[in-house]
């Protein structure tokens, strides 16, 4: 536990050469520890996880131009079951350079200075910062809320790499929360996989959500490095129409609700089978989902319908009239990719999915580096998500025309109340 005594005034125990970046705590002679309770009000960071000590609530739009606000506090974390925005960004980040006791103190600025920004306002409540830094970086100022969320987890790396045990969590390491297997449809960029933690950022405008990242990690410098990120949309549709994928389908026709507190507690939420510091909470797999554009549009609409298993204009399954008419198993091939990807081809289970399109420009063969960033949330990666793809990987028609291109996973933490800290049960 880090608290507020001297030992958070102590010097650096070794010096390291100079970093380039916005503030250098080395060159100025102060602890990285100390550096993080600057960074927040009233010494966020270091001291608030272990003081519970949080912001006032304040006025939520004193400082923004309007939008609605979702909730950052309660049992589980907001960004998950919450109404999908249309904007995603998501960060996975290594650990750089950081003690234990540092990660802690990084996670409890992280859930103060998020707490206000998914009020519309600055990541902090100071003015001005060492050496004039500003304490923000401007770019969201009168851009209201917009629906933002900062939702936050930790990955496999940070208990256990290269099999050593980094920083002596290894027995909390929740079993579900191992590296997935390989997969027939993998082709993955190491680049674009793994990670230690995660920054999910959801919102209603790209830039806000881009902000929320920036702040972050601008003022975590020197302890966390990016290893990925990855941008994503979602369209605007009228009357909760379901959205279309890349693909020109609609995607998502029978997902989970986040209204349905009884399937959310059956399928996502960690119960009692959990470790403590994980009960609430839920596990993430991400993966970057690459689709051979060129290829689809050279195939049929009579193609594409057997694939997917779906009418592309309306969405009703094959053989029926409309997008929610039950699925006939007589109507629609085998293979065909909501036979493969279905509830009653898997034993019932189900995922909370969360997609978004991505357009990453061209792939560098000549052709468009589009396609699903996939996020799906559930209690048990290995018996859901694991079991589902394993089928998908080797009966699915859609095959022909996708590629897995990134793959993390990640434990979610539950909820905050005000006060409290993201893994301060863990950690």
């Amino acid at each position: 536990m880090v608290g507020q005594g001297a030992d958070a005034e102590a010097p650096v125990a070794s010096r390291r050469k100079s970093r380039q970046g916005p503030y250098n705590p080395d060159v100025e002679g102060i602890s990285r520890r100390r550096l993080l309770g600057w960074l927040g009000a009233a010494g966020l960071g270091a001291a608030a996880g272990a003081s519970g000590v949080g912001l006032a609530g304040g006025n939520a739009t004193a400082e923004s131009s309007g939008g609605e606000i979702v909730p950052f506090h309660g049992t589980h974390q907001a960004g998950i079951a919450t109404s999908q925005q249309t904007h995603v960004l998501f960060a996975a980040l290594d650990v750089a350079d950081a003690s234990l006791r540092e990660i802690h103190g990084l996670l409890g600025y992280w859930t103060e200075s998020a707490s206000r920004m998914t009020q519309g306002r600055p990541g902090s409540n100071r003015q001005s910062g060492p050496r004039g830094m500003p304490w923000d970086t401007g770019e969201a100022v009168g851009l209201g809320p917009n629906r933002l969320t900062l939702t936050f987890g930790v990955g496999p790396g940070l208990f256990l790499k290269d099999d050593a045990d980094r920083f002596g969590l290894a027995m909390r390491r929740p079993a579900p929360l191992i590296d997935l297997p390989p997969f027939r449809t993998d082709r993955l960029d190491p680049a674009r996989s793994g990670g230690d933690l995660c920054i999910q950022a959801c919102a209603d405008d790209p830039q806000v959500a881009f902000h929320g990242i920036r702040e972050l990690l601008r003022l975590s410098f020197g302890h966390v490095k990016v290893r990925w990120m990855q941008a994503g949309f979602l369209p605007q549709t009228a009357g909760g129409a379901t959205p279309r994928n890349l693909l020109g389908f609609k995607d998502g026709t029978h997902n989970l609700r986040g209204t349905d507190a009884a399937a959310l507690r059956r399928f996502v939420w960690v119960g009692s089978e959990g470790p403590s510091w994980m009960r609430g909470g839920t596990y993430l797999v991400a993966r970057r989902i690459t689709m051979r554009i060129d290829k689809w549009d050279g195939s049929s609409l009579h193609e594409q319908e057997t694939t997917i298993g779906r009418n592309k204009s309306s969405g009703a399954p094959l053989g029926g009239r409309r997008e929610h008419d039950p699925v006939n198993p007589s109507a629609i091939p085998r293979s065909a990719h909501i036979s493969v990807a279905g509830p009653a081809s898997n034993g019932g289970e189900r995922i909370l999915r969360r997609g978004y399109s991505f357009n990453d420009g061209t792939d560098g063969q000549g052709g468009i580096d589009a396609g699903l960033f996939f996020m799906a949330y559930q209690r048990d990666p290995v018996r859901q998500f694991v079991a589902i793809q394993n089928r998908l990987s080797t009966h699915d028609a859609l095959n022909e025309y996708i590629s897995h291109t990134g793959s993390a996973i990640f434990a979610m933490f539950p909820g905050v109340q005000p006060g409290g800290s993201f893994g301060r049960g863990l950690l």
